[in-house]
């Protein structure tokens, strides 16, 4: 009888993450899986993650609208116990043999609450990371809650263990989005104008014949008041430098709002024919787009995790990344438009990329689904230290 497999999905990076593993749990003969969307991967103002989900094969078994109105700390508490509530009823309804939840975002914590409650075994993809801000706390969180920790590196896994996990219960099989990263890198180019073409956007016609940069800023939770400034010093570096830019529309974090608003207001007030603006791109263009750039700019994961795979320069910007492992393409600046400015020059002019597999070689979703089928299910826990 197969494993009943439930993956909760809040929003569109984390189906980029664990993309190929559903694949893997899908076409697994051990397996079933159960898929569940929520949060803002259901939202066209995020990009209607839930669009690309189907659009690319995936059959969604339940949807879950959790978001309240706000990007502000007080809605974030009080979606994730809206989030809490709605996936109780669901998991009750598809009775899985494990939850699968991803990463460190805010409603992964309703995820993993839910299913801890109810007996369930909860397995938990990218624990043992170091960022800072409240995802290093929700992070942590999820590991103690978790049953199964499929972590990225042998770093991750290490700091789980020290965290009182069971060794036996630790499996490091690399993280999902190097597989995708890997699957673009080695599939057939396509030209950055055709992939940009089926997706519009707003802004100036950009001329990337020359190269252009990627833009992917969001707020920082712990600093969510200066999401308004903060967006504005790179704005104010990319308008100095006049790169030609494709800037990608933030997260729905606290904050969000104001990174929204400084992005608008200073559209209005400032010519920026040099900028192109999009809400989403499915996860393979996305990758496709950032290969044949100069750089990345901004303060996602995608700059530390996938671009170090494939050798991206990274302009990562304050301290949304603090302490996670990185490869030799990431430059640290501050929330300064002159530090900015002076790293994406670098990046431009870089002579040559360097490959750094720190999170995976590109088999996470196989290691993934195999774990899951045949890992002993358990949800006793008891501290090892």
């Amino acid at each position: 009888m197969s494993r009943k497999v439930c993956v909760v999905i809040t929003a569109r990076p984390s189906y980029a993450r664990v993309r190929t593993a559903l694949e893997a749990i899908r076409d697994h003969p051990g397996l079933e899986l159960q898929l569940v969307v929520a949060a803002s991967a259901l939202l066209d103002r995020y990009g209607n993650a839930v669009n690309v989900i189907e659009e690319e094969g995936f059959k969604i078994d339940r949807q879950v609208y959790m978001i309240l109105e706000g990007e502000n700390l007080v809605t974030s508490a009080k979606s994730t116990g809206l989030g809490l509530a709605e996936l109780a009823t669901v998991f009750d309804n598809l009775k899985p043999d494990v939850v699968v939840t991803i990463a460190d975002r805010f409603e992964t914590m309703a995820t993993a609450v839910a299913a801890a409650y109810m007996n369930i075994p909860l397995a938990h993809i990218q624990g043992g990371e170091i960022t800072g801000s409240i995802d290093e706390k929700v992070r942590h969180a999820v590991t103690k809650l978790a049953d199964l920790h499929l972590v990225s590196s042998e770093k991750a896994g290490e700091r789980v263990i020290k965290m009182g996990e069971e060794a036996g219960k630790v499996f490091v099989t690399g993280c999902p989005s190097i597989d995708l990263a890997r699957l673009a890198r080695d599939t057939e180019p396509r030209s950055v104008p055709d992939i940009l073409s089926a997706y519009g956007g707003v802004g100036g016609e950009v001329d990337i014949s020359e190269g252009y940069i990627v833009v992917l800023q969001h707020p920082v939770t712990t600093e969510y008041q200066m999401a308004r400034d903060h967006v504005v010093e790179t704005l104010n570096a990319v308008r100095e430098g006049q790169y030609p830019t494709l800037w990608f529309w933030p997260n729905v974090d606290a904050g969000s709002d104001g990174t929204s608003k400084g992005i608008r207001a200073f559209r209005e007030s400032h010519a920026l024919r040099n900028v192109h603006f999009y809400k989403n791109l499915r996860p393979l263009d996305f990758l496709s787009v950032l290969i044949n750039s100069r750089g990345i700019v901004g303060n996602s994961s995608v700059a530390i995790r996938e671009c170090a795979y494939l050798g991206v320069p990274a302009v990562n910007i304050g301290r949304r990344q603090h302490g996670r492992d990185r490869g030799r393409n990431v430059i640290d600046v501050d929330y300064d438009s002159v530090q900015i400015k002076q790293a994406i020059d670098r990046c431009w002019a870089a002579p040559e990329r360097h490959s750094d597999p720190i999170y995976g070689d590109g088999g996470a979703g196989r290691n993934i689904a195999d774990v899951l089928a045949t890992a002993r299910l358990s949800i006793e826990k008891t501290l090892t230290y």
